[in-house]
């Protein structure tokens, strides 16, 4: 066994099993934020390589193993995280670490026979949490096309709010405004919460004045979100036709749901097997048997009329290329899914559209979880998103108890800087706030902000 022995840190005991991509971002993530951690995986090569990194505890060996769990000390640690590349070994690690500690317990898994038992699994199982990453990327690709101006749609109280993200065009209504202006003027139904421009980012205050080329993004109801677009002069037709490149589970979950919604769908996979199961599990999509890849095929297919182009193969490069073809021979809405994060910088420069990072869907999910965990006193987490390439989160909290920040108007809070308070969802009627509103005990507040770790609400004053 590999050991190496972390330092003495004031955080939550958390063991992850499984060192992959998801994983290795849990660890950078969870650790940075002072937590304990210990990794289990069967790769000597990769515990040996995330213990230099990081400094944690490694232990070679079954994550579902009772022997193994015990020498990792699930007895007194507080979360289990199995991330594996199996479902079943997640579930069962969990169901292990259940049985044996006193912890909670929280599995990825994947496949589309347990989508359906998510619910039941999770009860029987008592675990905290079961994500789906693949799933849950299917679902930010479905809000996009249904958006298609928008680089990204993140839902926020239960799906009533939407936090939306576009770059103003030129000549646009927005370009030279001030976002008081736009208050004034346009509607106060909208908060621009975040702008990124010449590669930095910003948490604009009202004199803030925006510029063609801003990537921006803003908050609304989701009933106004299509009206506040199209008053700015900014198409919000839904796509009528899908083409997705690559077969695979996140292939099937994001056509089922572009069905439901109306969207034509036609998926090209090289995998003949594959193209048998997706005609028989999909019948009203369009499925082709072929090289995604090949350019006379895709032409062949209509690649150059497609309304939208979602490149969705195992393999990061090919999803990159397939999109760079598809904005030159075509004005489809494209999006990119991207499963490693190297070379972030670069790919940022290469106009991808959307881009979708399904591990970072499930980290995101799991470090509200933890943070809320850590500190529940006054507010728990109820979703946090990391946004321009995590330099900013949007978290929404959920107000239990009265603190410093209840019952003062927002004006007389000492709000530390970078910080913005973007809406109050009280008993489902959302606010966009002034200084004369108040944070109240049984709302949801959202803030945005580049500060790193947030665990309460408390921590967005001085």
């Amino acid at each position: 066994m590999f050991k190496k022995k972390a330092s003495a840190q004031k955080g939550l005991k958390i063991i992850i099993v499984g060192g992959g991509k998801v994983g290795s971002t849990l660890i950078q993530q969870l650790s940075r934020e002072g937590h304990i951690i210990t990794i289990i995986d069967k790769n000597a090569a990769s515990i040996q390589e995330l213990t230099n990194l990081y400094d944690i505890m490694g232990i070679i060996g079954n994550g579902a193993s009772y022997s193994v769990q015990m020498e990792a000390g699930i007895q007194d640690t507080d979360l289990l995280i199995a991330v594996t590349a199996s479902d079943e070994l997640n579930l069962l690690c969990c169901t292990i670490a259940k049985r044996v500690g006193n912890c909670a317990a929280i599995a990825r898994v994947r496949n589309p026979d347990y989508s359906q038992e998510v619910s039941y699994l999770r009860d029987r199982l008592g675990l905290a949490m079961i994500i789906n990453p693949e799933l849950e990327a299917a679902r930010e690709a479905a809000r996009i096309l249904y958006l298609p101006t928008a680089l990204e749609v993140n839902p926020f109280a239960h799906g009533q709010v939407e936090m939306i993200k576009f770059k103003i065009p030129e000549g646009n209504i927005l370009d030279g405004m001030t976002i008081a202006t736009l208050g004034q003027h346009i509607t106060n139904a909208v908060l621009i919460c975040v702008v990124e421009r010449n590669g930095d980012v910003h948490i604009p205050s009202g004199s803030f004045q925006l510029a063609k080329g801003d990537v921006i993004s803003f908050v609304c109801q989701r009933s106004i979100a299509r009206s506040f677009l199209e008053t700015i002069g900014i198409k919000t037709n839904r796509v009528k036709n899908t083409m997705i490149i690559g077969g695979g589970k996140s292939a099937f979950y994001l056509a089922q749901q572009l069905i439901q919604m109306g969207i034509s769908v036609k998926i090209i996979e090289i995998n003949r097997a594959r193209c048998e199961e997706l005609s028989i599990l999909l019948p009203n999509a369009i499925i082709i048997n072929g090289d995604g890849t090949d350019e006379e095929l895709l032409k062949e297919e209509g690649i150059e009329y497609a309304e939208s182009v979602v490149a969705l193969t195992g393999i990061d490069e090919e999803n990159v290329l397939l999109t760079l073809h598809a904005r030159h021979v075509s004005q489809a809405k494209v999006i990119t899914k991207i499963n490693r994060i190297s070379f972030k910088d670069v790919i940022s420069q290469l106009n991808l559209g959307s881009v979708i990072y399904p591990r970072f869907i499930t980290s995101e999910a799991i470090i509200a979880y933890v943070r809320a965990k850590k500190n529940s006193t006054n507010s728990n987490i109820e979703t946090l998103y990391h946004m321009f390439d995590s330099r900013v989160e949007a978290i929404e909290f959920r107000i239990d108890r009265e603190s410093a920040v209840t019952d003062v108007p927002l004006k007389e809070l000492s709000i530390k800087n970078s910080v913005l308070i973007s809406f109050i969802n009280r008993n489902g009627k959302i606010i966009i706030p002034g200084g004369n509103d108040c944070i109240k005990v049984g709302d949801t507040a959202m803030i945005v902000t580049t500060h790193e770790g947030l665990v309460d609400i408390r921590n967005i004053l001085r």
